[in-house]
């Protein structure tokens, strides 16, 4: 893992510690319910118990592997940065009160530095490597729904499409599930993170499902709603406004946009249809080690897409007591335009 960018940002610090499991995967490619990160221009170390020994000293390259207690966890700490010679040390936040207080005790005479915005700025541009995994893990996904939707029929319970899918994804290659997956059926669509329930499925009603596959630590992202059946004129007619919003915020994203302005390109197109108080969330999320992660594509966001950035494009509707749709792509920003690597169709 390239991090001389780090300290290409941010001159004035000598050192990064990084406690945040997520973030401790992304530098050593292994995951660990304990340990941090320290990154400097001389060396990285890796510091964990003696659970992870092992493994840490065959995978995690070009770490230098130190095995500590949770009881001297933070003063380990304190000593690495001693030995690389640091003064001023940049820090995630992403920590419980508690450990907070013990790292920044353990860590007097240091100038402490919250750097977790820099650490996920460098996270959010993804290496060729990342984004592989991130299309094998979508390919994944495809899979297992295109099996599992074909195996759908009326009296089914959201939880057993879930479980289907689910089971789709493990034996199609996943090592997990990105989120719990979600499945709705009928005027459960209407609520976007819905929660499968024993509801059946009758004919004629929507189903939605938003679901991703994990692979080599990284996620997809998709969402797809279908009709066993005719679901009507109304739900008909915001299914195929949402579908047009996609793809005119899909062909029209580009590097060097704000998250702001690529929202707004699915937003208006759905507020000039009369539906813009039904679309309720951002148009999307940034999507690597973690299921959201930056950017946030959403109003108000003022970050500047760049190339190498993943992100989704989900605009929906939604209509209490009645349905609601939701598409769901995963984006590859480039240069000039963007990359849909979701293949799967989107026939209502």
């Amino acid at each position: 893992m390239v991090t001389t960018d780090l300290f290409e940002n941010n001159p004035k610090i000598d050192a990064f510690v990084v406690t945040d499991e997520s973030n401790r995967f992304y530098f050593t490619h292994m995951e660990t319910s304990f340990g941090a990160v320290v990154i400097s221009r001389e060396k990285n170390v890796f510091i964990t118990d003696f659970r992870y020994e092992s493994e840490a000293r065959e995978k995690v390259k070009d770490f230098d592997i130190v095995i500590t207690t949770y009881s001297k966890f933070y003063q380990k700490i304190a000593e690495t940065l001693n030995e690389i010679g640091a003064k001023t040390v940049g820090y995630g936040e992403k920590m419980y009160i508690d450990e907070f207080t013990a790292f920044k005790t353990a860590l007097t005479g240091f100038k402490l530095k919250p750097s977790e915005a820099a650490i996920q700025a460098k996270r959010a541009i993804k290496t060729e490597e990342e984004i592989s995994f991130i299309k094998i893990a979508q390919q994944i996904a495809e899979g297992a729904l295109k099996r599992a939707i074909s195996h759908t029929k009326t009296g089914m319970t959201e939880r057993e499409l879930m479980a289907e899918i689910n089971y789709e994804m493990i034996i199609g290659g996943a090592e997990k599930y990105s989120f719990e997956t979600i499945v709705a059926f009928g005027v459960n669509t209407a609520q976007p993170h819905h929660h499968p329930s024993d509801k059946k499925l009758e004919k004629n009603e929507l189903i939605l499902v938003d679901m991703g596959a994990k692979y080599n630590g990284y996620c997809s992202d998709m969402t797809r709603t279908f009709c066993l059946g005719n679901p009507g004129s109304k739900l008909t007619e915001i299914y195929g406004i949402v579908k047009q919003a996609q793809e005119y915020a899909i062909k029209n994203i580009k590097s060097g946009m704000t998250c702001h302005d690529a929202d707004s390109l699915a937003r208006e197109y759905i507020t000039a249809n009369g539906y813009g108080e039904c679309f309720g969330h951002s148009l999307g999320h940034g999507v690597g080690v973690d299921i959201h992660e930056d950017p946030r594509v959403g109003s108000g966001s003022q970050t500047v897409l760049q190339a190498g950035m993943v992100i989704t494009a989900e605009p929906g509707i939604y209509l209490p007591g009645l349905g609601g749709v939701r598409i769901e792509d995963m984006l590859i920003v480039g240069d000039d335009s963007v990359t849909d690597i979701t293949a799967f169709d989107k026939d209502l």
